[in-house]
């Protein structure tokens, strides 16, 4: 009984010395510059989630939040860099459905494992992609454009962010779910994608509502379909892929936060209360609305086993699409 009596003494011990040791890291989190990598390079509409998230939470933290651009091989580049960061609190990533959910199951070895090598901090929101063409594109609708491919099989180029984004698995989803056939031409982000398409020089794009309404709304682009099950409200007036004729195509991108594994549990609770109070805000609220974003505020165990559902089911679109793994 002593020895028992002994051994419960000093579990208490040790879970008060544990207990202070949180709270301490928590009071000193965070006492320096924050970085906050994005995984693609500007003008993408996750750079554009990504910037306005860290804006606000760097006023709600009281620290400097810098927003460091790393493109390169569809995102896993910035991806990997993260997954290596020390797991102190100071390096975070805007996680994205493309670099957690698809490379996964696009790359035999993409360089880490969204499960094993990041900690979930919470989710920001999610939003569809859209089908946009060039004006000069003869196409006006998805039936007609599916006529055109058909006509022209293998002539129609279509861009994206990257091998392994959303875009780039969106395309070769629709082309095998309306069987036709499409050349992918990959870009190092959806900024490049789109001045190109701007530009003319290539047709068509599967692109973020949030990168290309603007130039919907202006004319420079034409907007065929967007990828969700319901319309978006930047572009109320385009038809969903299901709407258009494409039976059961829901193809949605997610936002959140995340950090390397092993960032201290105080520091991630830390966190995600700082992204929920920013997720809140009235400007914030108003900036992801007008990128099209629908806000979906998390815990980080809510985010992580998001994260989860939304590999199984990306990985069964990379088998639909017919995209052999590299």
């Amino acid at each position: 009984m002593r020895g028992w009596s002994a051994l419960s003494s000093m579990l208490l011990v040790v879970s008060g010395l544990c207990g202070s040791l949180d709270a301490a890291i928590a009071q000193a989190y965070p006492s320096r510059t924050i970085t906050m990598v994005v995984p693609f390079p500007p003008g993408g509409s996750t750079s554009i989630v990504g910037r306005v998230i860290a804006d606000k939470m760097s006023e709600l933290l009281g620290v400097g939040i810098v927003v460091d651009n790393r493109g390169g091989a569809g995102g896993t580049v910035g991806t990997r860099t993260v997954a290596r960061s020390d797991p102190d609190g100071y390096t975070l990533m805007v996680g994205y459905t493309g670099t957690l959910a698809i490379a996964p199951s696009l790359y035999r070895n993409a360089g880490y494992d969204p499960l094993k090598d990041f900690v979930a901090v919470g989710m920001i929101g999610s939003a569809p992609s859209s089908l946009v063409v060039h004006p000069s594109f003869p196409a006006r609708t998805v039936a007609e454009l599916v006529a055109y491919a058909r006509a022209n099989p293998g002539k129609i180029n279509f861009g994206s962010a990257g091998v392994g984004t959303v875009g780039h698995i969106t395309g070769e989803y629709f082309a095998r779910a309306a069987g036709i056939s499409l050349v992918h031409i990959p870009y190092k982000g959806t900024g490049p994608a789109i001045s190109d398409l701007l530009g003319g020089h290539i047709p068509m794009s599967f692109s973020p509502v949030a990168a290309t309404s603007a130039n919907v709304s202006a004319g420079l682009l034409r907007a065929l379909a967007v990828t969700g099950k319901t319309r978006n409200k930047l572009l109320p007036d385009v038809p969903t892929m299901i709407e258009a004729g494409v039976t059961g195509f829901d193809a949605v991108l997610a936002y959140g936060l995340v950090a390397p594994a092993g960032t201290p549990r105080p520091v991630i609770e830390r966190l995600n209360r700082a992204l929920r109070d920013a997720l809140a805000s009235d400007e914030v609220k108003k900036q992801l609305e007008l990128d099209g974003t629908e806000i979906t505020p998390s815990t980080p165990e809510q985010y992580a086993d998001f994260i989860d559902a939304d590999e199984r089911k990306w990985s069964e679109l990379v088998k639909a699409s017919g995209v052999e793994p590299e």
